[in-house]
Order: structure tokens, then C-alpha cells, then sequence
């Protein structure tokens, strides 16, 4: 084992100047004040632990109960139906108790089941090849950008203004210390403007990056602008809700390099905010540039098939300067919760599941138009969520329909001031008639 070998205060002097502040505090400026801790923690005296045990489930009981309120609220992450046998699956020991598999003879299984998930979502998004999964939704659409940026040598990404806000903020996350410059693509009606993309691109775009539906619900002109960046040279990298690929064109049909999502909707709760999965596919002609790992079947000097992580573009398995990300691991456990998910649900699971996505969404939006106080903010196609312009502020609404029992959205001014009176709602295929039904009357008493 390595010593120990403390910084000298002159070593720490050197460190702080390197990234320009001149004392440790200044790192913390951007935690406000009122956060920070000041003094002595005063700690309450030790507990034994029954008695913590007891004081954990008092703090958890202050939270709601989410089975006792009906969730329209999606903006990334849905509540939609997941059979049974999804937590049965994955709650085996042999599965909970994940174990990272360098060994592949003590790891078939595994390998087995990662393998399985690739397979699932290549088909799933008519994609060439998909890697083991990446942490959540915006760290794959971040890695997607990295990968486009690497393989064209080019230093401009234009990202559609119609993303998860979320997304875009992991994205220049990402880019700020590469020095990648981020470029907003404006938006018209809740879409990307075609017009504003023509101005935009040049031979120094490496990527167009969009997601279809978008932040909005809506959706957006996909083969258009597959094939406007094409015509540059560029990578189309397209964000989608796999749920909508049961009615929708997959990535694969509008030849989008990269395709990634969040893969929350496939078997996962909503929980408060995780963990979640980032699926990430691509074209098989970039597959050495793909970040995390990548399992493959093979067979053995006796000729019987098995499984090993045939690609890993990490700095501790190839040479540094050749690792084309940090992405040390997969989301084991929640990747073969979708793999499970998509052998029960199948094809016409998930057909199904979209068109009462569509459907139920589309009710909810008629019945609003028709309650008054409410109507659309934007007018084109969408999928199964809708933005809402509220005569009240949307926080007022949100808060005042949590006290009659429901999610009731997202509200959008918490993003920017000026959406303060926009809410997105969301409507999956677990939500009855009664139930939208339900949130009209409710909502009737909020205008």
C-alpha cells in the first residue's frame, strides 16, 4: 500500500493558484452562506441503534406517501406500469449483490444479462450497437457529445433550446473544461426553428443535439435535421422516450450516430430522483469511441458459448491518452430491470403502452382546453406530455393540487422566470379516466 504523503502549505498555495483562487473558502462561493456551517456542529449525544433505527422512520414518515397521490408529473421521469416480475427478478441475490465483471468465469451472469439488455435496446432504437448503460439520461447525452466532438475532430455543438434544462446544464458541465464551445439552437412554438439551424451550421459543427419528444412533449422534425448536419459532416444526436419508440420511427430510421435516453420508464420507479439509467447506442462504426463497457458472446477452447466484456475505453484497461471517458461503471441493477421489463412487456407491450400514452394524454388536453383558465401553450404534435398556461402562477397550482392528491405537473418557472405561469403535464397508460376526470374537478377549484 502507498504511504500517505500530506500537502505542504506550500503545495496547497500551488494548487489553488493553479485553478485561480487564492484561499480553500473561495471554492465554496457559489454555496450560499445560509448552507454553510459555521462553528461547531453540536451534535446530539450518540444513539444505540434501535433507537436510530427509530428516529430514521420518524424522519421517512414526513415524507408523502407516493401511493397516496396520482402523478402527472414527467419532465424526464414517469410513472408508468411495471409488472411484477421486474422487482421479483432483480431482487435475487445473485442480482442485488451486484459484482462488477472483470472475471468472466465467475460472472456469467452477469454478462449474461448486460448482454440481454444490449440486445434489447439495439432493437428497440433499430441501433447498431449499445454499451452496458451509463449513469442516468444526462450523463449519456453529455458522453454522446464528447464521443461527436472526438470522432469529428471539430469544435462546435449546437444544442436545440427544447432539452430538459437539466441536460443542457450537464452538457456544458461536460464541455467547460474541454473548451467546447455549446451553441443554443433557439426555439419556435416550442420546437427547434429549421431557420435558425441553417444560420448555425458550418463545417466546424460536430453535432447537432436534440431529443425527440422534446423537453415540451413535443416532436420534432427529426429527419429534417438528421439530414441537415449530415450534409455537413456532422453527428445527429438524438435524446428519446423509449416508451415512444412503440409508435414512433426509432433513432435507426432517421440515422441518428448516437441515440441515448433515460431508461427510468422501463421498469424503474420514480422515487425521488433515482437511481435511474442512461441507455446509450450508437452506430457500429464508433463502437471504439462508446464510453463505459460493452459485453459480447463468444466461446470457449471447448466450443461452448459465453460471455465477456469484449470493450472497455477506460483509463485502467487501454493507454490514458486513448480512454475516451471517466465512465467507470454500468447501472448493473437497473439495466437488467429494463432488460426484464422488455422481454415481459414485448413489441406489443410496449405498442400499446404508447398509443394509451397518446390517447389518454390528448383527453386530458381536450378537457382542459374546455375547463377554461387552462389552454396549450404550444399547438403541434406531441407524444404524452403537454405544456399548460395557468392564470395563476404554476407553483400555486402545483402546490394547491398536492394538497388534493395529485402530482399535478411540473412547473416550468422553476427553469426560468418567464415560463412562471407554464406547467408540464404528463399522462402514462397507468392513469384511468377517473382519474384524469378527477384531476379536471380538482384543478376546477384552483382557476
Amino acid at each position: 500500500m502507498a504511504s500517505y504523503i500530506s500537502n505542504t502549505p506550500e503545495d496547497i498555495k500551488r494548487m489553488l493558484a493553479a485553478i485561480g483562487v487564492e484561499v480553500f473558502e473561495d471554492l465554496l462561493a457559489d454555496i450560499p452562506e445560509n448552507l454553510r456551517i459555521k462553528g461547531e456542529l453540536n451534535l446530539p449525544p450518540a444513539l444505540a441503534e434501535y433507537e436510530v433505527k427509530g428516529l430514521l422512520g420518524t424522519i421517512a414518515g414526513c415524507n408523502c406517501n407516493p401511493n397516496k397521490l396520482t402523478s402527472f408529473m414527467g419532465g424526464g421521469v414517469y410513472d408508468h406500469i411495471s409488472p411484477a416480475l421486474v422487482d421479483y427478478v432483480i431482487s435475487k441475490p445473485q442480482f442485488y449483490t451486484a459484482y462488477t465483471p472483470y472475471q468472466p468465469e465467475v460472472s456469467q451472469a452477469t454478462l449474461a444479462s448486460i448482454y440481454e439488455y444490449q440486445s434489447l435496446i439495439c432493437e428497440l432504437f433499430d441501433m447498431d450497437v449499445s454499451n452496458a448503460s451509463v449513469y442516468d439520461g444526462g450523463s449519456a447525452l453529455a458522453e454522446a457529445v464528447h464521443m461527436a466532438r472526438a470522432l469529428t475532430f471539430r469544435k462546435r455543438v449546437l444544442v436545440a433550446d427544447t432539452l430538459n434544462p437539466y441536460y443542457i446544464q450537464i452538457i456544458k458541465t461536460y464541455c467547460e473544461g474541454l473548451k467546447i464551445p455549446v451553441e443554443i439552437i433557439p426555439s419556435s412554438h416550442g420546437v427547434i426553428d429549421p431557420s435558425k439551424v441553417d444560420e448555425m451550421l458550418d463545417d466546424d459543427v460536430a453535432a447537432i443535439v436534440a431529443a425527440h419528444p422534446n423537453f415540451f412533449g413535443l416532436l420534432e422534425s427529426v429527419f429534417e435535421l438528421s439530414d441537415k448536419v449530415h450534409n455537413y459532416g456532422g453527428f445527429f444526436i438524438c435524446q428519446v422516450d423509449p416508451i415512444s419508440l412503440g409508435i414512433l420511427e426509432p433513432p435507426g430510421a432517421y440515422e441518428a450516430d448516437i441515440a441515448v435516453a433515460e431508461g427510468q420508464s422501463l421498469g424503474l420507479p420514480q422515487e425521488f430522483g433515482g437511481p435511474y439509467l442512461g441507455i446509450f447506442t450508437s452506430r457500429k462504426d464508433y463502437i471504439r469511441r462508446m464510453p463505459g463497457r460493452i459485453i459480447g458472446k463468444t466461446r470457449d477452447s471447448e466450443g461452448n458459448p459465453g460471455f465477456v466484456m469484449t470493450l472497455q475505453t477506460r483509463e485502467q484497461h487501454i493507454r490514458r491518452e486513448k480512454a475516451t471517458s471517466n465512465i467507470c461503471t454500468n447501472q448493473g441493477l437497473c439495466a437488467l430491470a429494463a432488460a426484464v421489463f422488455l422481454a415481459v412487456v414485448g413489441k406489443e407491450g410496449i405498442k400499446e403502452m404508447a398509443n394509451q400514452c397518446v390517447q389518454k394524454a390528448h383527453y386530458l388536453a381536450e378537457r382542459l382546453e374546455k375547463l377554461g383558465g387552462c389552454q396549450q401553450e404550444f399547438r403541434g404534435a406531441f407524444f404524452k406530455e403537454f405544456v399548460v398556461r395557468t392564470h395563476r402562477p404554476a407553483a400555486e397550482i402545483v402546490d394547491g393540487m398536492l394538497e388534493k392528491g395529485f402530482l399535478a405537473g411540473v412547473d416550468l418557472g422553476r427553469f426560468r422566470s418567464e415560463w412562471s405561469h407554464l406547467m408540464l403535464v404528463a399522462v402514462t397508460e397507468k392513469r384511468t379516466k377517473q382519474e384524469i376526470d378527477d384531476y379536471i374537478d380538482a384543478l376546477a377549484t384552483l382557476r
